[in-house]
C-alpha cells in the first residue's frame, strides 16, 4: 500500500523538509470531510442528547485534520498530536468516527514511512498503540461497570456487550497493525528503490569511465604505431639524406644512391601510413579477443627485411633465430617485431658513425625472448623518450617485461624483450600499458 500521493523518496523527514502542496489540500480536505461527518453524525444522532456543542466538533475538526499538512517536516509531532485528538474527541463523544480513523491512519503510517531514525520511529508508533489499548481498556471497563439497562444486553456466556467489546480490540488491532506494516513497507520500498538508483547511477559512471578508457587505449595504441612506423622511416630518410648531401659535391653517383634510399624510405612510409589507416577504418581490424587482425599486422616473419633495412640505412646489422618458430599470437608478433624496430631506430639514431646491431630471437616451450643489442655512443640520463616507453606497453601489452640499457661489456645498448606465447591481450593488460 502507498501513501495517498507518493511513497517516501528521500528515506526520512527533517525539520526543514519543504511543506507539500498535495499534503495541504489533503488536510484541508479532511477539514471539509470531517466537519459534514460531525454535523451528519449529529443530526443522525450518534451519542444522542450526550454531544458536546457543534462547536466543539469544528475544533476537534482542526486538531485532527489540519496538521496532516505538516505530516512529513514533523511526522513524529504529528502523529501525537492527531492521536490526542483522537482520544478526547471519542472520549468526549464527537459525533465523528470516519475522518479521524482515516487521519490517525495517516499519520501513523506517515511515521513508518518517512523518519529515518527506525529506533524513534518505532518508539513513537509503539507509544502511540500502547496508549490507544490502554485507552480502550479504560473505557471498557467504565462500560462494562455503569449501571444501567441501556446499551448492548450483558446477558449469557458470550453476550452482545461481550461481543462488542470483542470487536473493538480487533478492529482495532486490524488497524493499528495495518498502519504499522504499510509504513514499514514504504520505508523498506524506498529504501530499496534508492540503493537500486545508486547502483544505477555507479553503473552509468563505470560504463562512461570504461568508455573514457576504451577511447584513451585507442588513442595510445594508435601514437604507438604512428611512432613507429614514422620514427622508423624518417630516421633512415634522415641519415641517407646527411650522407648524400656529404657526398654531392665529389661523388654524384653516391649520393644519387642515397637519394634514391630516402625514396625509398619515404615510400615505405607511406605504405605503412595506408596500411595503418586501413587497419584503423575497418570494422572487423581487432578481434573480439584485442588481438590485431591478421590481415593488417606484421609478424616476426618480416625480421629479415627489416634488418636488411635498417643495414641499407647505415646500420650494419645481423640477425640469429634459435630454437623452433612459435605459432605465437598475433598480438606477440606484432610488438615484437614493433620492439625490434624501435630499437634498431634508436641504435641508428643515436649510436653515432660505425655503430652495428644484432637482433637474436629466441624461441623457448612457451616464451619468446627478443635481443637487440647495438655498439655505438650510450646517451643515458634525462627522461625516457617515446619509443623507450612504447616498446615497454607493447612487452606489458603482452603479458611480458622489457629492460632497456647500457649493455653490461662495453659499449652500446642493450634492449631485452621476454613475451610468454600464450599471452592474449587483457582489459587490465591494455590499462597497464596506457598508464
Amino acid at each position: 500500500m502507498s501513501s495517498p500521493d507518493s511513497a517516501p523518496l528521500t528515506g526520512g523527514a527533517t525539520s526543514r523538509a519543504p511543506i507539500s502542496r498535495r499534503d495541504v489540500w489533503l488536510a484541508a480536505g479532511l477539514f471539509v470531510a470531517a466537519i459534514v461527518s460531525a454535523w451528519l453524525g449529529q443530526v443522525a444522532g450518534f451519542y444522542g442528547e450526550e454531544s458536546p456543542p457543534f462547536a466543539w466538533s469544528l475544533v476537534y475538526a482542526a486538531v485532527l485534520t489540519l496538521p496532516i499538512a505538516l505530516r512529513r517536516r514533523h511526522p513524529e509531532i504529528v502523529l501525537v498530536v492527531v492521536a490526542i485528538a483522537f482520544f478526547v474527541g471519542v472520549t468526549l463523544r464527537i459525533p465523528e468516527v470516519y475522518v479521524a480513523n482515516v487521519s490517525l491512519f495517516l499519520a501513523m503510517y506517515t511515521v513508518g514511512a518517512y523518519v529515518a531514525d527506525r529506533r524513534r520511529a518505532t518508539l513513537v508508533r509503539l507509544a502511540v498503540i500502547v496508549g490507544m489499548f490502554v485507552w480502550l481498556l479504560v473505557t471498557t471497563f467504565q462500560a462494562a461497570t455503569e449501571p444501567g439497562d441501556d446499551g448492548f444486553s450483558r446477558a449469557g456466556l458470550f453476550s452482545p456487550f461481550a461481543a462488542w467489546i470483542l470487536i473493538q480490540f480487533l478492529v482495532n488491532a486490524a488497524f493499528f497493525g495495518g498502519a504499522y506494516f504499510f509504513g514499514e513497507r514504504a520505508w523498506a520500498d524506498a529504501q530499496s528503490r534508492r540503493a537500486l538508483e545508486e547502483r544505477t547511477a555507479e553503473l552509468e559512471r563505470e560504463r562512461e569511465l570504461t568508455a573514457a578508457q576504451a577511447v584513451a587505449l585507442d588513442r595510445v595504441r594508435i601514437a604507438r604505431e604512428l611512432h613507429d612506423v614514422v620514427a622508423h622511416h624518417v630516421s633512415a630518410m634522415g641519415v641517407q639524406a646527411g650522407a648524400a648531401r656529404a657526398v654531392l659535391d665529389r661523388d654524384p653517383e653516391a649520393a644519387r644512391t642515397a637519394l634514391a634510399a630516402v625514396e625509398t624510405s619515404a615510400r615505405g612510409a607511406l605504405t605503412d601510413l595506408r596500411n595503418l589507416l586501413d587497419t584503423l577504418r575497418t570494422s572487423d581490424a581487432t578481434d573480439a579477443d584485442g588481438t590485431d587482425s591478421p590481415a593488417s599486422t606484421v609478424r616476426l616473419v618480416a625480421l629479415p627485411d627489416l634488418v636488411a633495412h635498417a643495414t641499407a640505412n647505415g646500420l650494419p646489422t645481423t640477425l640469429s633465430v634459435v630454437g623452433e618458430p612459435l605459432d605465437a599470437p598475433d598480438l606477440v608478433q606484432v610488438n615484437l617485431y614493433r620492439i625490434a624496430q624501435e630499437a634498431l631506430t634508436n641504435a641508428r639514431r643515436h649510436g653515432g658513425p660505425g655503430a652495428t646491431a644484432d637482433v637474436r630471437l629466441r624461441y623457448g616451450v612457451d616464451v619468446i625472448e627478443l635481443d637487440v643489442s647495438s655498439t655505438g655512443v650510450v646517451r643515458g640520463g634525462g627522461r625516457p623518450g617515446l619509443g623507450l616507453v612504447g616498446m615497454r606497453e607493447r612487452a606489458t601489452a603482452s603479458g611480458g617485461v622489457l629492460d632497456a640499457g647500457p649493455r653490461p661489456r662495453g659499449d652500446g645498448w642493450l634492449v631485452r624483450a621476454r613475451v610468454p606465447v600464450s599471452a592474449r591481450v587483457t582489459a587490465a593488460g591494455a590499462a597497464r600499458a596506457a598508464r
